[in-house]
């Protein structure tokens, strides 16, 4: 089971290597909201699905792939900690 530094250091490499090449790390924090500033638009939450269900061997449901799953970092964690059980 990952460890939740894991899962957002993870979640955090990918956001940052597929959606905003060249930005500073330091800028995308735990509560960093994605979804509603345009970072994750339909295509990449699509993308960010896929990437999560097959890095953390989850199942995520049509209706959790909303803002309130995966708006920030700390979203995500808890969304995948919830399916790792």
């Amino acid at each position: 089971m990952s460890t939740p530094t894991d899962i957002t250091g993870t979640v955090k490499d990918f956001i940052l290597r597929e959606f905003l090449p060249g930005e500073d790390a330091s800028q995308l924090e735990v509560s960093t909201p994605m979804m509603t500033t345009g970072i994750l638009d339909s295509i990449a939450t699509l993308k960010l699905v896929s990437f999560l269900e097959d890095t953390f061997k989850i199942t995520i449901e049509a209706h959790e792939a909303d803002r309130e799953h995966l708006n920030t970092l700390a979203d995500i964690e808890q969304l995948v900690k919830s399916k790792q059980k």
